[in-house]
């Protein structure tokens, strides 16, 4: 589902800056991506939600988590309307928050995945915070 990124033109990369940390405006702004095995989230599977660490939407919910072995967290779907999907001209699909714009990572599709979607949201642990209920 691809929809308006509305809020992100609301600051500059500058205020951006000023209000993450140096390893958040990499990856949220700058569209880096932090090394495999290195995010607190890729192996958490308890009960809650995870949320934009820019702007603290609610993004995935974890019972659409799974091991996917790629060394980052593995989502199937999206909190419906949270994520907007970009296609990039590598072929690739980089996946944002709809919210702020934040680069949260790629969804891959058709990898053979046991899943209800066949997809694969491979996002960075530094674009989440994860809360319990």
């Amino acid at each position: 589902m691809s929809l308006d990124i509305k809020s992100n033109l609301a600051k500059s990369e500058r205020e951006w800056e000023s209000i993450l940390t140096a390893a958040q405006f990499k990856i949220l702004r700058l569209k880096r991506t932090e090394p495999p095995w290195s995010g607190s989230y890729n192996k958490t599977y308890e009960e809650g939600t995870y949320f934009c660490s820019g702007c603290d939407t609610p993004l995935y919910n974890s019972r659409t988590k799974f091991d996917s072995g790629c060394g980052w967290p593995a989502f199937y779907e999206s909190i419906p309307g949270r994520v907007n999907r970009i296609p990039e001209a590598d072929g690739r699909t980089e996946i944002v928050c709809n919210s702020c714009g934040g680069h949260l990572g790629h969804v891959f599709e058709r990898e053979g995945f046991d899943t209800p979607t066949d997809e694969r949201h491979c996002v960075n642990s530094i674009s989440l915070t994860f809360k319990k209920p």
